[in-house]
């Protein structure tokens, strides 16, 4: 009674905060010119070199309403036929320096989600669960219509809201956990927490959703980066920023510590503990502001800035449940290496009938350089460099052969994609590039000093995009390396270019300006890198891949490029696949692995489920089978104590990891076959790759 009384209390609170706390955003008076600077840079810029016309408006008007309304249960099919007037007048709006449409889609979007979340806290706060009808639950709506009335979007939510809790509910039972369960009362703070980040006033965010979605409409990667979005976006590809050093993730409003990052001012300061949770910021000349039930990103700038400057954190420490206990800590920011995101490398020892291999394994998440730095100046980042010092080691330690681990490599700078390959392939074209006028290649110098010259092989997954393809598909073309893993790569074979829009407040536009080929003249668009040997991981039978983003473009051929192959190890691939075909199939690990990957493409086509409590029960218990799935666990629930980094999961994975001890039992294969021999060595010593990383190798 006493929970009920709460949450009804809870309830009411909730709704009449929702009810007040939204107002309509409007554009700033600037907004207009942005978008008609959007509206001349596409069309001139853009590889398609198409107008912005009523083709594009239709695509622009779909992405944006459904980005806001993905699952189609906000929105009523009313909205839609409203909005429907101007689906032929977005390009028209943009050209006109009108970019009002975005900011009445959002206003709309936040309009109907207010009268969700009063059914949502209403209905929670009365709830009485029947678990014991065959009542089902459509969990994949993109393709649903939209609700013709609130009377059917209420019914849509009811299901939902008893789905939700009934997962919490089994997945406790499941669990064998002790500690009561109070799914409509969670669900009241998840809902609350939602609705707050998603009405939060934010101008500058409402117009980059906006923009993006039109320039979406010339393909799925050219993008409108606001101010905020073009930090984030530097500061990923040069692997540092400048903070306090924790990861954070949102936790009943405030931003909870997962992890504090090893020398970073919080670590060193020692007084803020994983699990603690920040409700206060203040800058060094300013107030202390409340954070509680801000949107994170908004927090997260907050605590961002410059080297050196001061910025102090209220804290809750995570031994008061109550949030009772506050206290300040000021501390100066200081630069952060984002680690998690470099390359990583080790020697494995692969033992077999009496004879053993060193074998070296470098895994590489993202193709990252520092854009605007030489070489030799302080804080100058390079994949290749990183990728080289690894390969230094490895020769001393005289390892037979190389696993390249690609997979979930999203890409990223197109100069470290080509310097990669020059650590491996002697000389000759790495990819070919086409854009509007021209056709050309980066090229490899004659002479470069390669730095590994051994056996290896490449392993990718559906995940492998980008730059992770040209450089698969350089090794595969050239006969270096033996490329494995899923069917084949994600399929993204564009280029884009990011420009400025004038003053910094204007941000900046991210447009596909020329597409990646080959150099045998196949595109990587759609089509990826196939795979000579499939190794599927839990990706290979998901429903991902450039050819499932709206707008993507065709596949497309061009003549081959001027090549020679530099190795034969592509020779070896049909006796390395009978190889592996006949040891895996009596793998139990690796059979189990298969039932596994087959298990997650039934989950990932599952549309429908029971909620009917003994049906699904059982069904979760099954899915629950599959634990021996490579996740990352990033939703996890783990306390502090209980969370490590990134890249420590990621290590003690690769360990366990059915595919890499696969690859790693097809490279031993290969280094037999091939007896060990090496890729011969260039005639010249050259030094460009050496200036360039900064190596020596």
């Amino acid at each position: 009674m006493k929970t009920m009384k709460t949450r009804a209390a809870l309830a009411a609170v909730f709704a009449a905060s929702a009810l007040a706390a939204f107002a309509d955003v409007e554009p700033q008076d600037y907004y207009g010119k942005i978008a008609k600077r959007l509206g001349d840079m596409l069309p001139k810029y853009h590889v398609l070199q198409k107008k912005l016309d009523d083709d594009i408006s239709q695509k622009a008007w779909t992405n944006l309403v459904t980005y806001y309304d993905f699952d189609h249960s906000v929105f009523l099919k009313s909205d839609l036929d409203a909005l429907a007037a101007r689906e032929k007048t977005i390009d028209d709006e943009i050209h006109a320096g009108d970019a009002s449409f975005g900011f009445d889609v959002y206003n709309l979007y936040c309009r109907r989600l207010s009268e969700r979340m009063d059914f949502v806290t209403n209905y929670l706060a009365a709830a009485e669960w029947d678990f014991s009808t065959n009542e089902t639950y459509r969990i994949k709506r993109k393709d649903a219509p939209w609700p013709e009335t609130a009377e059917e979007a209420n019914e849509h939510w009811r299901r939902r809201l008893k789905n939700e809790v009934l997962v919490q509910i089994l997945g406790a039972e499941l669990d064998k956990s002790t500690n009561t369960v109070d799914a409509a009362d969670s669900l009241l703070k998840k809902y609350r927490q939602y609705y707050t980040v998603l009405t939060e006033p934010d101008e500058e965010a409402v117009l980059q959703h906006y923009l993006s979605a039109v320039a979406m409409a010339y393909d799925p990667h050219s993008d409108y980066m606001s101010p905020a979005s073009k930090e984030d976006f530097d500061m990923e590809m040069n692997l540092t920023l400048c903070g306090v050093g924790a990861v954070l993730q949102m936790d009943e409003g405030a931003l909870k510590i997962v992890e504090v990052m090893a020398g970073g001012p919080v670590d060193r300061d020692g007084r803020i503990k994983e699990g603690d949770k920040i409700v206060g910021v203040q800058q060094e000349d300013g107030e202390m502001e409340d954070v509680m039930w801000k949107p994170m990103k908004k927090t997260i700038k907050k605590i961002r800035g410059k080297k050196g400057t001061r910025v102090t954190l209220e804290i809750v420490p995570r031994s008061d449940s109550s949030g009772a206990t506050k206290k300040r800590i000021e501390l100066v920011r200081d630069e952060i290496k984002l680690e998690d995101q470099a390359a990583t490398g080790r020697v494995e020892t692969v033992s077999r009938g009496g004879f053993e291999s060193k074998i070296g394994y470098i895994y590489l998440p993202g193709f990252y350089g520092t854009m605007d730095k030489r070489p030799s100046d302080p804080g100058f980042r390079s994949c290749a460099k990183d990728v080289a010092e690894y390969l230094a080691k490895f020769n001393a330690q005289a390892v037979e052969g190389l696993v390249l681990d690609l997979r979930g490599d999203g890409g990223g700078s197109l100069r470290e994609a080509v310097l990669l390959s020059a650590l491996f392939v002697p000389s000759g074209p790495v990819v070919q590039i086409k854009d509007s006028r021209n056709v050309g290649s980066l090229p490899i110098p004659y002479g470069n000093p390669v730095a590994f010259r051994k056996p290896m092989v490449v392993l990718t997954d559906r995940a492998s995009a980008s730059a992770s393809e040209i450089v698969a598909g350089h090794l595969q073309d050239t006969g270096r390396a033996v490329v494995l893993g899923d069917g084949r790569t994600h399929g993204k074979g564009t280029v884009q270019t990011v420009f400025g829009m004038g003053p910094s407040q204007y941000g900046s536009m991210k447009i596909t300006t020329a597409r990646f080929y080959r150099i045998d003249g196949r595109s990587t668009q759609l089509e990826g890198v196939e795979a000579d040997i499939r190794l599927p991981s839990l990706l290979d039978s998901l429903d991902i891949g450039e050819d499932k983003l709206p707008n993507a473009l065709p596949f497309s051929r061009i003549l081959p490029a001027d090549y020679a192959r530099c190795w034969n190890l592509n020779k070896y691939v049909p006796e390395l696949k009978r190889l592996a075909e006949s040891r895996l199939e009596t793998d139990e690990r690796y059979q189990k692995h298969l039932e596994n990957v087959r298990g997650m493409q039934e989950i990932s086509e599952r549309e429908i489920v029971s909620l009917e409590r003994e049906t699904r029960k059982a069904q979760m218990a099954a899915d629950r089978e599959l634990r021996e799935l490579d996740d990352d666990d990033e939703d996890g629930d783990s306390d502090g104590e209980e969370k490590v980094s990134k890249r420590r999961r990621r290590n003690e994975r690769a360990k366990d990891d059915v595919v890499l001890d696969s690859a790693f039992d097809i490279l031993y294969d290969l280094i037999r076959l091939s007896g060990g021999a090496e890729l011969p060595r260039p005639r010249t010593n050259g030094g460009w790759l050496n200036s360039i990383i900064g190596g020596g190798y």
